[in-house]
């Protein structure tokens, strides 16, 4: 087959598979992250809004999980309104939240008690229609209540991200599992970049895309949000280097 037709045809396939999870409608509002190795890998350029998206840390602990407390809290600061932000316990630190762009002004707490409250809040918030984004700290997720949150998420057009955190490090074998959000992503901590001077560099993350409807999963070493939510590119990334270039680009997601 020649190569403008398999194309087509991959489109084609993909906009099959979307129309069958229930994504006919082509999504054409995004959130692009500003970084362009990790945006031309994303559909359309950048994150979907008006849908469900999950975040969570990698393997090391609580170390990880509060680095993918600060990827949400990015993503939720480059939109302009409130955000709502729902939790089992009083657990985050916000001024951590405010290094990643997000101010404590710009964010309504919900202390819910337990995963069923957080998702119960999260729907209420997703339809209402007038916040920026709506964050959960969630440890569970099933199938059914991840398509509640992205049809909500899709009727207002406001973006809901599902921050799998886990009390339990058994539970955390959950992350696996099917779920109707549009993209999964996980963020692991790595080592900061050296500095010329005594001090401590700007934190480094491993960004993997686990899944992504209608797109390919990768991985990308990146520079953490900065004050204004923003990721950052490394140099030696940018220039290419063989050790930490990233983008490995795996199966079809």
């Amino acid at each position: 087959m020649p190569p403008g037709n398999s194309s087509s045809a991959i489109a084609a396939l993909r906009q099959k598979i979307s129309r069958l999870e229930g994504d006919g409608a082509r999504v054409q509002a995004v959130l692009p992250f500003g970084v362009a190795a990790l945006d031309k890998r994303l559909p359309q350029g950048g994150l979907a809004l008006g849908c469900l998206h999950e975040v969570a840390g990698g393997g090391n602990g609580a170390v990880d999980g509060a680095a993918a407390s600060s990827f949400a809290a990015g993503i939720a600061a480059r939109l302009p309104g409130p955000v709502l932000w729902c939790v089992t316990q009083a657990d985050l630190f916000a001024p951590g939240l405010e290094q990643a762009g997000l101010p404590p002004d710009r964010v309504i707490y919900v202390e819910a008690g337990d995963d069923r409250s957080v998702l119960a809040s999260m729907e209420e918030g997703l339809r209402h229609g007038g916040l920026a984004a709506v964050v959960g700290d969630v440890a569970h997720l099933s199938m059914t209540a991840s398509r509640r949150l992205h049809l909500a998420a899709k009727g207002t057009g406001t973006l809901g991200i599902a921050l799998r955190r886990w009390r339990r490090q058994a539970d955390a074998s959950d992350f696996g599992q099917p779920t109707a959000a549009m993209t999964r992503w996980r963020i692991s901590v790595l080592p900061s970049t050296p500095l010329p001077v005594p001090g401590v560099g700007r934190a480094r993350w491993l960004i993997e895309l686990i899944r992504a409807r209608a797109g390919d999963s990768f991985d990308l070493e990146l520079e953490a949000c900065d004050g204004t939510g923003h990721l950052g590119l490394p140099a030696d990334v940018a220039r290419g280097s063989a050790a930490t270039a990233g983008g490995r680009v795996s199966a079809f997601g």
